[in-house]
């Protein structure tokens, strides 16, 4: 890696607030609207101080060396902050690669009169660039997964909602394609709901399942398993002609699990279990 020379840094430090004008006047603005007032420029200000700090700590190399601890963490705050605001790779990236013009332009005019001084010093300063841009992308590719993980885990919870419709009777209302993971989670939330309630019936509704093959076939098998081990009955309704001859084409055994075709008729069917039944008023 090409050795930094101290004068280098010293223009830079020198020329901090030129250094500023010119990099916000070169920094494209589109991420601007996901932060605040006056907090981009502040990150700027940030980010140029901790910038030149890392240069003074000799031949830019990796990030992770102590000296550049506190330059490390700043990058690793930022990128997570504007992963959850929503700015996207590219933008992140460009807040370091847009750093290069001005200190180009700042170093060409320091040391016009020496031009292989300036091409090495200037090729040490962007190869720290470049290490401190693919460190941000890193760390940004890591919170982005975080945040997607977690959506898709609140969403997957919000998905399968156990709904008490009387007294220990639970509805589940299935929407979407049933895998192993969501499988896993209905499990769950039905198993401890009819625990909390103390329900003797339940009610998986899958009139919002697109389709039904032997893989959902077995989920459903293993839900309903699970539910009379707790001690509790169970229903499937939203049985629709579609679902019934693809069932019946694939061969799937359902025998032992009383099915129907829509929620009503499942929950007439549980309140008539329970004792109960419903009247028109006269």
């Amino acid at each position: 890696m090409t050795s930094l020379n101290h004068r280098t840094v010293d223009v830079l430090r020198g020329n901090h607030a030129e250094l500023l004008k010119n990099w916000a006047a070169d920094l494209e603005t589109a991420s601007q609207a996901a932060l605040k007032p006056g907090e981009l420029q502040q990150q700027m200000t940030e980010f140029l101080r901790l910038f030149i700090r890392g240069l003074e700590a000799g031949t830019p190399g990796s990030v992770a060396s102590s000296e550049r601890d506190e330059m490390r963490h700043f990058l690793e705050k930022l990128s997570h902050a504007w992963a959850v605001k929503g700015v996207d790779s590219q933008q992140t990236a460009g807040f370091i690669f847009s750093l290069k013009r001005p200190v180009m332009v700042l170093l060409q005019r320091e040391f016009t009169d020496e031009p292989m001084f300036f091409v090495e010093q200037l090729w040490a300063v962007s190869e720290f660039i470049d290490t401190l841009a693919m460190h941000t992308i890193r760390t940004f590719q890591k919170s982005r997964e975080a945040v997607i993980k977690r959506q898709q885990e609140e969403l997957l919870e919000l998905s399968t909602p156990v709904v008490k419709l009387w007294d220990g009777i639970l509805a589940l209302p299935m929407i979407g394609t049933l895998d192993s993971q969501r499988t896993q989670v209905v499990m769950e939330s039905l198993l401890q709901r009819i625990v909390d309630t103390g329900s003797q019936i339940a009610i998986i509704d899958i009139t919002g399942v697109p389709t039904v093959d032997t893989l959902v076939a077995q989920h459903l098998l293993k839900t309903v398993t699970a539910i009379r081990l707790m001690g509790a009955d169970c229903i499937i309704s939203g049985v629709r002609p579609q679902i019934a001859q693809t069932i019946v084409h694939l061969g799937l055994d359902l025998q032992g699990i009383v099915t129907k075709a829509n929620l009503a008729d499942a929950l007439a069917l549980a309140l008539s279990r329970t004792g109960l039944t419903v009247n028109k008023v006269s």
